[in-house]
């Protein structure tokens, strides 16, 4: 089969098109053919050294979907030929991938393959963001980081589902009526950590209730000044610059700091199908939508990573094996 391979770390250039074995399941696994795989930061951290799995080479991307075309022993619930998506397996960017079967969420008939991949980790982690670990009420505010990416734009729509008012934050002007069409109620355009002032205007001063920042260094601070008392900052950027350390009796108010774990928003398959069950529900009841912005053919894959890297895209990006 191709695949994408690793065989040293660095810039997109590293990334190269190669035959590569074709995965045997073992015992508790799913063989998949993929359809789609999804593009992330932690893909774009596994390249340059962050989140190595192992050995090089290796087979990069964490999440797509397809369909099974070999079980391994033990496994249950799962036929030749299902729609399937799945999350956090090393491994995905290739035609084939092995993927142990407690990751594997059914995709049903009304979803989309494309969809399905493309809200695996994101949506996943936006659910666990909006219902676990910051749960605003009905007219509460939210200051929404990165409100025209991937996370920012399902963070905001979940956001608004519960009856929350949205501050968003973007990098540019352009991405202004992307957060807006997502449902954000102000949008300010953000470089760094110049938000403070306006955020406390559009409250009256009182700052937001929950924060969720991707932004990483630059706006880490910021983000702890505009909560308000007992506010809640939602991090999730580690791979935009070292994080500041934070003596707790530097904070200047009472507030509550929470760091995303992926892997522990989905610690074993019923909490997976728990949150993916809802984002389906979501999407098939028009609810929520999943933006793709470029889908790229697997040679392509450097320049996918060039995109995402290059804070221009808003969206989701996705290899497609059929092109």
């Amino acid at each position: 089969m191709r695949a994408v391979v690793l065989e040293e770390l660095g810039g997109p250039e590293v990334l190269k098109l190669r035959e590569w074995p074709d995965p045997e399941p073992k015992p508790g696994e799913l063989v998949v053919d993929l359809d789609f795989c999804g593009v992330n930061f932690m893909d774009t951290g596994t390249r340059a050294g962050f989140f190595v799995p192992g050995d090089l080479p290796l087979v990069p991307g964490v999440e797509g979907a397809g369909r099974v075309s070999a079980i391994g022993e033990g496994v249950s619930g799962f036929e030749i030929g299902d729609r399937v998506a799945w999350v956090l397996v090393y491994g995905s960017y290739a035609e084939k991938v092995a993927v142990p079967a407690e990751k594997v969420v059914h995709v049903p008939d009304d979803i989309p393959s494309d969809v399905a991949a493309a809200m695996m980790m994101q949506g996943i982690t936006a659910h666990h963001f909006v219902n676990e670990s910051a749960p605003l009420a009905e007219g509460e505010t939210a200051l929404v980081h990165a409100a025209a990416g991937g996370v920012g734009r399902i963070v905001t729509q979940l956001l608004k589902l519960r009856g929350v008012r949205v501050i968003g934050l973007v990098s540019r002007e352009e991405k202004v009526a992307a957060a807006k069409e997502a449902g954000a109620d102000e949008v300010l355009v953000s470089s760094g950590g110049d938000f403070v002032d306006r955020v406390k205007d559009l409250t009256g001063g009182e700052g937001v209730h929950a924060v969720f920042d991707g932004g990483g260094a630059t706006t880490f601070r910021p983000s702890i000044e505009v909560l308000r008392r007992v506010g809640t900052l939602v991090f999730f950027g580690p791979l935009n610059g070292e994080v500041p350390r934070v003596s707790m009796l530097d904070l200047p108010k009472s507030i509550k700091i929470t760091y995303a774990v992926f892997a522990d928003h989905i610690p074993d398959q019923e909490q997976l199908c728990r949150h993916a069950t809802d984002l389906f529900d979501k999407v098939r009841e028009g609810k929520l939508k999943i933006d793709i912005t470029e889908r790229y053919p697997l040679e392509a894959a450097r320049q996918a990573h060039t995109d995402i890297e290059s804070r221009r895209t808003s969206g989701k990006l996705l290899l497609d094996r059929s092109r």
